[in-house]
Parts: structure tokens; sequence; C-alpha cells
């Protein structure tokens, strides 16, 4: 296969792909149900038109009967008053009528055959085109219900795609505010240590917290000094009094 040759192909192969995909049967099924129509409308016209000639033909021998029973009737009454000429001439002429009304009798007896024909050939196209429709509808309902289903389950797939996204967005989420929150509390720890300044200054550093210990301590000592000297002062009658009992 020459270069030329297999360029060819590919090119029919996508341009079949192509077609294919852009191909709806419904809209294939609709036109060629279009198609048997003008058909069978093309069918009963040629009936209409048989019907037509054949009625012609029969008000033509109709007419040419009525002539003939006209020059019967005066062939008769030029014998009776002794015009045998006449009613000579009369009857070639009723014979020459009647040639023609045979041969227009052929001619009909012909149509006739053809008219029937037709008919039945217009009824079997129609059934035909009946069956096509009902068919056509059925196949249409179906590839709008699969069309429909393909969609639905296209749409949940794309769903489920932009769920696993969406997922995925939730963990990382989730995993920033575990680290957030670990972060604060180590910082709260920090701060609490005395390990970072507290940005709010509340912090003390390790000097002025030893100063303020100092200080807590020494005053928590002079209270206990005094407490102890109100005792010391205090009179001990309870306990002499206590003795005399005794």
């Amino acid at each position: 296969m020459g270069l030329w040759q297999r360029f060819t192909l590919i090119f029919k192969s996508k341009a079949n792909k192509a077609l294919d995909k852009a191909e709806d049967p419904r809209e294939t099924l609709d036109y060629s149900y279009e198609k048997q129509l003008e058909l069978l409308q093309k069918v009963r016209r040629g009936v209409a038109d048989v019907a037509t000639s054949r009625k012609r033909l029969e008000l033509q021998i109709t007419q040419l009967q009525q002539q003939s029973d006209k020059l019967e009737g005066q062939a008769k009454a030029a014998l009776a008053g002794g015009r045998e000429d006449l009613a000579r001439e009369a009857l070639t002429r009723r014979s020459g009528l009647q040639t023609q009304i045979s041969d227009l009798q052929v001619q009909l007896a012909q149509l006739q055959d053809q008219e029937e024909k037709l008919v039945q050939a217009s009824q079997r196209l129609q059934a035909k085109v009946e069956a096509f429709r009902t068919k056509k509808e059925t196949i249409k309902a179906t590839y709008s219900a699969a069309e429909a289903q393909t969609k639905i389950n296209e749409a949940f797939s794309g769903i489920s795609e932009e769920l696993g996204d969406v997922g995925l967005a939730v963990q990382r989420a989730e995993d920033k505010t575990a680290q957030m929150q670990a972060r604060g509390q180590a910082i709260d720890e920090l701060l609490a240590s005395g390990a970072l300044d507290d940005a709010t200054g509340t912090s003390k550093d390790s000097i002025t917290a030893e100063l303020e210990r100092m200080a807590s301590t020494n005053e928590v000592e002079s209270q206990l000094a005094a407490m102890k000297a109100e005792i010391g002062s205090a009179p001990a009658a309870p306990a002499i009094e206590a003795e005399k009992t005794e």
C-alpha cells in the first residue's frame, strides 16, 4: 500500500468516525420516513390520475352510447317514414360510434386493471410506511432513553470525580487546620513557660520573674513574723484558769 493510499484510508477512517459521532439516528429515521411519505404521495397521485382518466373514458363512452341510441331512434323513424336512405345513413354513423365505443371500452378495461393494481400497491406501501413509522418511534424512544441514561451516568461520573477532588480539598483543609491548632497550642505552651516573649507585653524575663518571687517571699515572711509577734504578746489567762480548775 502506497503512502497516498494509507493517507486516504486514514482520512476516510477519521471522517467516518466524525460522521458517526455527529449522526443522530432519530434524524435519519425521520428523514427516511419523510422520503417514504413522498413516495406514497406519488403513488396516490398516480392512482388519482388513472382514476381521472378512467372517469373521462366512462363519460366519453356514455356520451357516445347516447349518440348511438339517438341514431338508432332516428334510423327507425326514417325507415317508418319511408326514408330508407336516411335510415341507412343513421345506422352507418351508429356503427362508427359503436366501433369507437368498443375501442374505448378496451382502454377502459386496461385503465381499470391498472387502477386496481395501483390501489393495491398504494395500500401495501401505506401499510409498510405505517409499520416503519411505528418502528421508527419505538427506536427513537429507546434511543432517547439510552441517551438520557448515558447523560445521567456521565453526570454521576463527573460528580464522583468532583467529589473526589472536593474530598482531597477537605482533607488538605483538615490537615492545615490541625497543623494550625497544634502550632497555636505549642506557642501557648512556650509563652506559658517563658521561652517566648508575649507579644502583648505581659511576659517577663527571668530576672524580673526572680525579683518578683523574692518580693513575694519577703512579704510572706513579714506577714508570718507579724502573726507570731501578735500571738506572743497576747495574755495567757485561759491557760492559768485551766490550771486552777485542776
